[in-house]
């Protein structure tokens, strides 16, 4: 349970703990003064102690007693119940934080000191203000439930009896009712619920599993806490004290996020604070020499893609997922960024694979679509099919159970000539599957360092899963190519690459679009994994004729001596080369200041031939 409550402001309806320190401190300064050497207590102190002494005080046993059977609810018993705190613990709590909070107590134990500026408890003084029947400074020692909770510290400088006791700020800013978390807390940390189980629950787990969200709330299941701090592995002292003490304030369990192995301090803390249901999520186990000495469970969380029930739960039942293939984590990523930014399902997730990929690859955010595409029957087919696929993935494999070994990710392969098609395919399957196209950039992917381009692949596959993003590799064969028989150290690293490429294409669970114009060029191993193949050829007279309509705008002046089916039937190019020879035409038009003539494509016909080394029909 959290602490939460206002400090009275009045002394007639003071707490149990205050009025136990109250009349510890009263008894200890009468019988001081009573043997005192001095002739007579200082002014100031007579008031203070007079001023305590007017507050309605049991004797010290009765005192004791109340403190013992202090009213459950209310903050300060329920962080000594937190804590797990012994009898004597929760007195020396009591009479450190009465001290901490006033500055009346403070005055009489700088008296007590002798010394006014010693104002906190020292741990001589301890001893001697809880009697002989109390252990003393055993209460705040290392094993002590005072210092696992990280509730207090002590001076580590000076003599040993002199030390000072100091409660944590965090603590009294706690019980004053404020519920904001330390600032020393590990960054980022956030507050959960766990989720609700019926299963066993345990003070120790660790959860392994590809997926960080599933990781996370299959520790809630099996964690004995209603509530969790989620913290990364940190390797700051400071940090971990905060972390135990906000766990032991708010009655929480705490969840570390490990990337690695646990850290040492990690180690000692999972140790030292049992009162604290822990649970350590990662990847992969953690290694057995890392592991805190203590008795634990071990569970695996699925890395399945996100099922109905954590769709509803993130953007609500009838939500139309777009085609959008997210893990849990993904998804529960793109329902915060919806709520923070007022974006709909499909901007979230376009929103999720900003970053890295950038630098990387260029985005392209389709425009076009099947109208603009012209293919025979055929080959559209086979894109409609490939769309298909992707689309009714999550059907197939997570609803119907075809296993998806290695990945549920799609690879495509389109080659032909240049112009017929392949990069525009591309841009239309994105398009109609509500995904950015990342054309990858060779030119910032290869590397000449060794090691830098799998570093800077992996980077691009990384974030393109982020969002399921569809992958574009023009022009593969530069990258896919042939392995080759090893004659030095630039073939071998050449062909490292190469089967680094294979490995991470079969994890990847998004989809991959490969195109080239020499296919025979890429490795046998790739086209083995190759899903979906679509050899485009030069267009037919018909398709010639579309790709001449559809390349003049609507408001483009086209002359009257343009005939489209002659230029279909004599110039037999590709659809690329037809919307260059198009574009050309029309700035000679506009440079004229005149409409788009037969003469001037003629014109443009010609400078494309020369581009293509071929000669045009005709001359």
């Amino acid at each position: 349970m959290y602490l939460a409550f206002h400090v009275k402001k009045t002394r007639s309806d003071i707490s149990p703990w205050a009025r136990f320190a109250d009349r510890v401190l009263t008894e200890a300064i009468s019988a001081s003064a009573a043997t005192s050497s001095k002739k007579g207590e200082p002014s100031r102190i007579a008031e203070l102690l007079e001023d305590l002494r007017g507050n309605p005080q049991p004797d010290l046993d009765a005192a004791r007693k109340d403190l013992q059977s202090g009213i459950q609810d209310t903050p300060f018993m329920i962080l000594a119940e937190n804590a797990g705190l012994s009898a004597e613990e929760l007195e020396t709590l009591a009479l450190c934080v009465a001290v901490e909070a006033d500055v009346r107590r403070q005055r009489l134990v700088g008296w007590l000191h002798d010394d006014p500026a010693a104002t906190r408890i020292s741990l001589d003084l301890l001893g001697r203000l809880l009697g002989k029947q109390h252990p003393g400074a055993i209460t705040v020692g290392a094993g002590s439930g005072l210092a696992r909770a990280a509730l207090l510290d002590v001076d580590s400088t000076g003599p040993w009896g002199a030390r000072s006791i100091r409660i944590e700020p965090a603590v009294m800013w706690a019980l004053a009712g404020e519920a904001r978390p330390d600032p020393e807390l590990p960054n980022p940390t956030r507050f959960e619920i766990a989720a609700e189980s019926t299963d066993a629950q345990y003070p120790l787990v660790f959860v392994t599993g590809p997926d960080r969200a599933r990781r996370r709330r299959a520790a809630g299941t099996r964690l004995a806490a209603d509530h969790v701090l989620v913290v990364p592995p940190e390797t700051s002292e400071t940090a971990w004290r905060a972390a135990v003490r906000e766990a032991t304030l708010r009655g929480a369990g705490i969840c570390i996020e490990a990337t690695d192995d646990l850290p040492a301090v990690a180690r000692h803390w999972i140790e030292h604070a049992a009162h604290i249901p822990w649970a350590v999520t990662s990847e992969h186990e953690i290694a057995i020499t890392a592991l805190p000495d203590r008795a634990w469970r071990e569970f695996h969380a699925s890395g399945d893609q996100a099922d109905d029930g954590e769709w509803s739960s993130a953007f609500g039942a009838h939500i139309d997922r777009l085609g959008h293939r997210l893990s849990p984590e993904q998804l529960e990523r793109a329902a915060e960024i919806a709520a923070r930014s007022d974006r709909d399902l499909h901007g979230a997730v376009r929103r999720l694979s900003s970053g890295p990929i950038d630098r990387l690859a260029r985005r392209v955010r389709p425009r076009r679509g099947w109208d603009d595409l012209v293919l025979d029957d055929d080959r559209r087919r086979h894109l409609e099919e490939l769309v298909a696929r992707y689309r009714n993935s999550e059907t197939v494999y997570d609803r119907w159970g075809f296993p998806s070994v290695p990945s549920s990710g799609l690879i495509a392969l389109f080659s032909g000539d240049p112009g017929t098609g392949k990069t525009l395919s591309a841009e239309v399957v994105a398009g109609e599957l509500g995904l950015d196209l990342f054309v990858v950039d060779l030119a910032t992917v290869v590397s000449k360092y060794i090691g830098e381009t799998e570093k800077n692949l992996e980077e691009v596959f990384d974030a393109a899963a982020i969002g399921n993003q569809v992958l574009f590799f023009d022009e593969a064969d530069s990258l896919f190519g042939r392995r080759t028989e090893v004659s030095d150290a630039r073939d071998r690293y050449a062909n490292l690459e190469v089967s680094y490429l294979l490995q991470r294409l079969e994890i990847f669970g998004g989809l991959v679009v490969l195109a080239t114009n020499l296919v025979s060029n890429i490795d046998p191993a790739f086209m083995r994994r190759i899903d979906v193949a679509i050899d485009y050829a030069l267009p037919e007279s018909d398709e010639r004729r579309r790709l001449w309509e559809i390349s003049f705008p609507v408001g483009a002046p086209l002359s009257d001596d343009v005939d489209l089916d002659e230029l279909a039937v004599r110039y037999k190019i590709a659809g690329g080369s037809i919307r260059k020879a198009s574009l050309y035409a029309a700035f000679l038009a506009a440079e004229d200041n005149a409409p788009i003539s037969a003469e001037l494509i003629s014109i443009a016909l010609e400078r494309e031939y020369k581009k293509l080394g071929r000669l045009r029909p005709g001359n």
